[in-house]
């Protein structure tokens, strides 16, 4: 699948002007929280980043996550379909490396979000994200092999795609419920509202990685 049908330059071009975390990490994370909640609207996605101590999304970035989240949990919610998940990672003509370092980012922000659901894990469930976390941590250099090649990336992109569909059949609850943001005011404005109105004239500026302060590329 090249980078056009997976989406992959869609998202490039989305979160161009956001660069708290790499795509594949938000892509992850949103998958993350789907697998376990009902899609939520653009001000409850922004709440999310706001309570995670992300920069504001730019519009494009913030509409597009939002309408890809419903396409996520209708597709998760149908076992068939299900199958066909990808994670969103750079297509076979990037480098090996690019291709590693992506779908490690992916595995990061999967574990974020599903763990923001505060949803209790099966014995093989806990099992898959410890694997999960293996990929999580993968460190390469630039220069660096990464150990069985491209059979061995094959294999470990595999088991990743296959966890959001083995986490996926648990009942959903609404993203507002869970303990992140539950009780707060889902009322901030997003930024187009606020360009709208005068009050934000240029993007603001990132804030910290929280999500691979511990894990870096």
């Amino acid at each position: 699948m090249n980078d056009n049908i997976s989406g992959w330059n869609t998202w490039l071009t989305a979160f161009d002007d956001w660069t708290d975390v790499s795509i594949s990490e938000v892509h992850g994370l949103m998958t993350g929280l789907m697998t376990a909640c009902d899609a939520p609207d653009e001000k409850v996605w922004a709440k999310v980043f706001e309570e995670l101590s992300f920069a504001a999304l730019p519009e494009p970035a913030l509409t597009l996550l939002t309408e890809e989240a419903e396409d996520i949990v209708f597709q998760l919610k149908d076992k068939d379909d299900a199958y066909s998940y990808t994670p969103l990672v750079p297509d076979d003509e990037h480098d090996l490396y690019e291709r590693v370092m992506a779908l490690k980012q992916w595995a990061n922000g999967f574990m974020t979000g599903f763990g923001i659901t505060d949803c209790r894990l099966s014995s093989e469930e806990n099992e898959m994200l410890s694997d999960l976390a293996k990929i999580g941590g993968i460190r390469l250099e630039d220069d660096e092999d990464f150990e069985g090649g491209e059979e061995s990336y094959l294999h470990v992109y595999e088991f990743a795609r296959m966890v959001p569909v083995s986490f996926a059949t648990r009942q959903r609850k609404p993203v507002k419920d869970i303990a992140l943001i539950s009780g707060l005011a889902i009322d901030a404005k997003t930024t187009k509202e606020l360009q709208a109105e005068g009050k934000v004239s240029k993007p603001m500026p990132p804030v910290v990685d929280i999500m691979n302060q511990h894990n870096p590329s």
